[in-house]
């Protein structure tokens, strides 16, 4: 009976004090009958004694686990058994006998007592199975929770890992970008000063021709001033030769005062062409500015391969009203088409197609509220799959040091992000490639 109790209350770990001292329970039973024989007592009224003193220990251990659900059950299950018990041991006569006015109270008391007592150890049975579901649940849900808190721990692992690895290839990728974007800023300049090369060479060409008109006729205009000079120390002075004479001294300095207006116009050109843009957009004459990129384009080539020669077909809309531009980036949009026009021609040429002529034109015209520059020629050609690309930084169809592949690029963001217009490209291989600008009025 103490082994179950302890089994049932849970004894050892919840009153170890208590556990240990059950071990001793039956020292006051041995004591009392050691002294009932000793004394010569009756034995019956000893042992209702110890029945008593060990029902009073269950009821004081009892009271003291009064917090334990089954153990409240049981305190009130042998509450009425062990005041039975009191009763029944005050009112039994010295021979052991109950008095018969208190028999049939004490056989209904009994019964009573007794029905009770099953039935609250049925309902501390009862409680006892529910607590041990409950602790069961408990268990797997602190397991579950151990569980749940050992895969976050490991997750948070993975997580700082990842982190980690993914702030590594960050900076990696920081660290890249700004090695890209210096790159790209070099190659940048460099196309620039490629650009730049071109166009002093296409300028000293070109500056040639009306550098050559000014000094002849300063030259002539020099001979026209010695024999105007001479005629006039003649005694007889012919004044029809010396109005002739002025005469043509005045047309050569108007013929000098133009083409001086024409270097001075190239040389001013260049100047804008190399020096930072402003940003800042002004009214342009558009043919004026294509005639001179076409013609500059076409000199920078042949300062290269004097061998090289093609026909240029300007055709220009002469109604065609000043555009708001920046006028030196679109002046490096049309250097840096025609030139491609201008190797492309030379390519084809290169070929040696019998009856092949180079030609690079340039046109422009006014459509809607739109004004259209579109620079054609009949060189080699694209094929579809290089136009998809044409416009993609660092994409280029020139050999390995001929070009970065910024040139259409940067072309593109300038007509595109620059003046709001469009930068498009219609090409056949074999027969030719057009670039069609198209810019607001």
């Amino acid at each position: 009976m103490v082994g179950a109790l302890r089994k049932f209350l849970d004894l050892p770990r919840r009153l170890p004090v208590w556990n240990r001292a059950l071990n001793w329970i039956w020292v006051p039973g041995a004591a009392l009958f050691v002294a009932s024989q000793a004394l010569n007592l009756q034995t019956t009224t000893l042992g209702d004694v110890y029945w008593l003193l060990a029902l009073g220990v269950i009821m004081a251990m009892l009271l003291v686990l009064r917090d334990y659900r089954p153990a409240r059950s049981l305190l009130l299950a042998m509450a009425p058994f062990v005041l039975y018990k009191l009763v029944e041991y005050v009112l039994e006569t010295p021979q052991g006998k109950i008095p018969k006015q208190y028999d049939s109270a004490l056989d209904t008391s009994q019964a009573f007592v007794i029905i009770w007592l099953f039935t609250f150890i049925f309902i501390a049975r009862s409680q006892k199975k529910q607590l041990e579901k409950e602790q069961a649940l408990r268990e797997e849900e602190e397991k579950a929770k151990r569980l749940i808190e050992a895969q976050n721990a490991q997750l948070e692992h993975l997580v700082a890992e990842r982190t980690a690895a993914l702030t590594n290839q960050a900076e990696e990728l920081r660290t890249a970008l700004t090695e890209l974007r210096t790159t790209q800023a070099q190659l940048i300049q460099s196309e620039k000063m490629a650009s730049l090369g071109e166009l002093t060479a296409g300028i000293a060409h070109e500056i040639q021709n009306p550098l050559n008109f000014v000094n002849n006729f300063a030259e002539v205009s020099a001979e026209l001033v010695t024999e105007l000079e001479e005629e006039r120390e003649k005694p007889d002075r012919d004044l029809e030769l010396e109005a002739d004479l002025l005469a043509d001294l005045k047309q050569n300095l108007q013929k000098i005062h133009q083409h001086g207006g024409r270097a001075a116009s190239i040389v001013r050109g260049m100047l804008e062409h190399s020096r930072a843009s402003s940003g800042e957009r002004v009214p342009t004459d558009l043919n004026q500015l294509a005639d001179e990129y076409l013609r500059l384009a076409y000199h920078g080539l042949r300062a290269k391969d004097k061998t090289f020669n093609a026909t240029l077909k300007p055709e220009f809309d002469p109604s065609l009203p000043p555009v708001a531009v920046i006028a030196q980036d679109l002046g490096r949009v049309l250097l840096n088409l025609l030139t491609n026009a201008f190797y492309a021609v030379k390519q084809r040429q290169q070929k040696g197609e019998p009856g092949y002529a180079p030609t690079v034109s340039v046109s422009t015209r006014r459509v809607g509220d739109d004004v259209e520059i579109r620079v054609r020629d009949n060189g080699t050609g694209m094929p579809e799959s290089v136009q998809a690309k044409i416009f993609q930084p660092f994409f280029t169809t020139k050999p390995t040091g001929e070009g970065t592949g910024l040139g259409l690029s940067l072309s593109y963001d300038i007509v595109t992000q620059g003046h709001g217009g469009t930068l498009a490209v219609e090409s056949r291989e074999g027969e030719g490639t057009e670039f069609v600008i198209s810019l607001p009025v």
